[in-house]
């Protein structure tokens, strides 16, 4: 079973570890930020806690959403972002082609930038 929980400061390095994982960008201040803010949920399945997937928030604009590779296709993306849709009235998210199934399966409404790159709004 998945729980989504509001990231610790302790959650740090396991949160960075999962972004990393899955080849997205996102600054060590800009997540540090966040995590003070408590605009990261992180997605746990064990005892351990350890965090399974991550989302970043800034504002109503998703940053990064990531799931560790052995876990992918079990849901756990979807259960962060259905949590951050839980916590705001509406959200956006930039993001490559590839993942547009994934987006739009979440309900996003979704646009193509004049860089190729897709936008989304829920």
């Amino acid at each position: 079973m998945t729980t989504i929980r509001e990231a610790r400061p302790s959650d740090r390095a396991a949160v960075r570890n999962v972004i990393d994982g899955a080849d997205l960008e996102l600054d060590s201040d800009r997540l540090g930020a966040a995590l003070t803010a408590g605009e990261v949920l992180v997605a746990t399945g064990d005892e351990t806690g350890q965090p399974l997937g991550a989302l970043v928030l800034d504002g109503d604009r998703v940053v990064a959403v990531a799931v560790r590779r052995r876990r992918r296709g079990q849901g756990i993306g979807t259960a962060l972002v259905e949590a951050a849709a839980e916590r705001r009235d509406r959200l956006l998210a930039e993001f490559d082609p590839p993942v547009r199934p994934f987006w739009a399966s979440l309900g996003f409404r979704i646009a193509t930038a004049a860089d190729g790159r897709l936008h989304g709004v829920r």
